[in-house]
């Protein structure tokens, strides 16, 4: 999983959300079954604060494909988020319908990027 943390994202820019908070609870929910890293930038700023979902190795054998999770900015959300990884993430859980709202697409040159 890859949050971003630069310019836009857990910053006063997006304010009311604990982001040392959002970030520590993901790092302690998921630490048994996936690496939780912060970067600096994903270039998708109108969409702060930005959560990538990356599949597991069985998750991108059985067809999974990186989610972008943008305006995760509600506890909930994070919670639902941190929920679907632990229950398989990308190609082997079905997320919470909830982060259908969350979903978006970005742009190819950002998508290459963290994807690659």
């Amino acid at each position: 999983m890859t949050v971003c943390r630069g310019c836009c994202c857990g910053t006063e820019k997006v304010p009311g959300v604990d982001h040392a908070a959002q970030l520590a609870a993901l790092r302690a929910e998921l630490a048994p079954v996936a690496q939780v890293r912060a970067v600096n930038c994903l270039d998708a700023c109108e969409q702060a604060n930005v959560i990538v979902v990356q599949p597991s190795s069985a998750g991108r054998a059985a067809g999974g494909r990186p989610v972008w999770l943008g305006l995760v900015n509600d506890p909930d959300a994070t919670a639902d988020i941190a929920a679907w990884v632990r229950d398989g993430g990308p190609g082997l859980a079905e997320p919470p319908d909830i982060l259908d709202l969350y979903e978006f697409g970005p742009s190819r040159r950002v998508r290459r990027t963290v994807e690659d």
